[in-house]
Order: structure tokens, then sequence, then C-alpha cells
């Protein structure tokens, strides 16, 4: 015993069983997995033991059903999304209505210090405002313009300095993907 509890490996008709509990289809369940589809395949119609990574993710999910959900990337339903990552981890995914000034945050971290607005989870607009301003250089810099004239940006907008600079700071390592609808 190697000091945990989970599962050493896995059979082709439980992780077919476990797909089909979670009522995904193949296709969904690789791309949960980041594996292929026919990777996939290849473990259900499998008569040995599939050990490795994919045995522990089933135990969890087996363990914890309601994982997907802390998981899932919420629809998106306003125009403008945030995607607020720690290097490659997402830490919050932010979508904002600019018209209707509304701001909806789904975070995925558990330490407020990773989080874009603390423990603050329904923020206002202008609450959001500041947090992009933040994640820029600050508007009362000295020659402000000639940093904005690098960038390609005609007067100061911190939603337009985050998608050219990724609102990536010097004193940490997060960064900011903005989708648009």
């Amino acid at each position: 015993m190697n000091g945990y509890i989970t599962d050493k490996g896995i059979s082709g008709r439980d992780i077919k069983s476990l797909r089909l509990r979670l009522k995904m289809s193949q296709t969904a369940f690789a791309d949960l997995l980041n594996v292929s589809k026919k990777t996939v395949e290849r473990w259900e119609s499998s008569d040995t033991v599939i050990d490795g990574p994919v045995a522990v993710v089933a135990f969890l999910m087996r363990m914890y059903p309601d994982i997907l959900d802390k998981i899932r990337l919420p629809e998106q339903e306003y125009p403008l999304r945030l995607i607020y990552k720690d290097g490659d981890m997402i830490c919050a995914v932010i979508d904002v209505d600019e018209v209707k000034r509304l701001v909806k945050v789904t975070n995925y971290r558990y330490d407020c210090m990773d989080l874009p607005f603390g423990n603050n989870r329904e923020p206002d607009y202008e609450e959001y405002e500041a947090f992009l301003e933040s994640r820029c250089f600050p508007r009362t810099r000295h020659r402000v313009d000639i940093e904005l004239a690098k960038l390609g940006i005609p007067f100061y907008d911190p939603l337009q300095i985050i998608e050219k600079t990724e609102g990536r700071m010097a004193e940490d390592g997060f960064n900011i993907e903005v989708v648009r609808l």
C-alpha cells in the first residue's frame, strides 16, 4: 500500500459504467480527461486493468459525485468573459454585461488571495472596474501616453490594456484571457 486509499487500477467496464452514470458521451469524457476519444474506446473495451491517472480520477469522481459541478465552466451569460488565471490554472471566470453594468463571478479556488475579488463573491460593476485598473499600469504614471502609444491604444482604457497585456503584472503570475461573444 502506498499511503493513499485511491484505486491502483480500474476495469474498462467500470470506466464505461462511470461515464454512463455521469451521462457523458465518450467524446465528452475524453475532453474531461484530456485524452482522445480513441483512448476512452480502448479503455472501455479492455479486458485488463487500466492503471495510471485515470484510475485516481475515476476514484475521485466516484467518491465526490458533485466534483464535475465544481470544475465545469458556466455558460457565458453576458457578452464579455474574463478568465482569471494563475499561470494556466483557472482561478475565476468573470462574465460582464458592460451596457447593463452587470457582473457575475464563478470562483474555482478556495484561497481568497487567488481570487480577483478576494472574499467578495458578488462584486458590483464599480468593483469590477477597480479590479481591471488594478491589473494595469496606473493612469497617473508619468508619460502614460508613451505606454499607451506602445500598446496602440488612443486613451487610458483598462480593458483595452488588459487585452494587450493579458493583465500581467511584474509582481505575480496572474493573467487574464478576454473572450467576447
